[in-house]
């Protein structure tokens, strides 16, 4: 396998010292990322290797598919040995997190081109200052489900007591026709009939609310569910997936803003 046959230097960009990312092949038979070679070529009229200096023929040299594969499967080689507190790239235990990329990080991606003038600082810091962010989206989530909760016992109150008011309705009409059944037969069926139609749609759009608010309401309990579960999980297991889970939150409060202004 590549990693039993090669030091990791052999996968080892020349301008970027990192694994090799996408690699192309020059007419000298020096290899580089795509992106390091167009980032030395640009602006440069002469497109010359950085390591011996010879002119290439190609302004697009064409990938090295032998070397991308070794790198993959390198890369693929290393990461059982990563943990959630280890660093998949560089093997490295994770000690930091990236502020700018909201992501853990080693000391060796801190010190990388990919991370250059970003702000980090250590896990332990990480870790209490977003269980702090989710702690308080986690109250709004709880409120809002209290809120939810109520909304939905008042809303099968109204349409218990709109069934209620048509019954007695009905009655009303039924005995006010009573005397007079012989002539305004018609009338009263006419009218008993509106009264059903009418119940008919406004029973509609009360069970309409009910179910969108029981939706909500199953939507909040999962979300909240998995907050919690997620405040549970390891250190950098939790920093992994807290963005995720912020943006799910934000998801969810948009779709709730969203539900109260219809």
């Amino acid at each position: 396998m590549a990693s039993r046959s090669f030091a990791e230097e052999d996968f080892s960009c020349p301008v970027c010292c990192d694994i090799f990312i996408n690699p192309v092949l020059l007419s000298c038979s020096h290899s580089f990322c795509s992106s390091c070679i167009q980032r030395v070529w640009r602006n440069k009229t002469l497109k010359e290797c950085p390591v011996c200096r010879t002119t290439s023929s190609n302004d697009h040299p064409p990938v090295n598919l032998a070397l991308r594969n070794l790198c993959e499967s390198f890369q693929q080689e290393r990461k059982p040995k990563s943990g959630p507190g280890v660093c998949s790239v560089h093997n490295e235990t994770i000690k930091l997190f990236c502020l700018d990329d909201q992501q853990p990080v080693c000391v060796v991606c801190r010190d990388s081109r990919k991370h250059t003038n970003h702000r980090f600082c250590p896990v332990d810091e990480a870790v209490a200052d977003n269980k702090e962010i989710l702690k308080a989206s986690l109250e709004r989530l709880q409120e809002e489900l209290r809120r939810s909760v109520n909304r939905e016992q008042k809303l099968c109150k109204t349409a218990g007591d709109i069934k209620v008011h048509a019954q007695d309705t009905e009655t009303q009409i039924k005995d006010e026709f009573k005397e007079l059944r012989q002539f305004l037969d018609d009338e009263e069926a006419a009218r008993i009939t509106a009264l059903r139609e009418e119940e008919e749609k406004r029973s509609q759009r009360m069970k309409e609310k009910i179910e969108e608010t029981s939706k909500q309401i199953s939507s909040l309990t999962i979300t909240i569910r998995d907050i919690e579960e997620q405040m549970k999980t390891e250190d950098v297991s939790f920093l992994q997936n807290v963005k995720a889970t912020l943006q799910r939150f934000v998801f969810v409060s948009v779709l709730l803003n969203s539900n109260h202004h219809s």
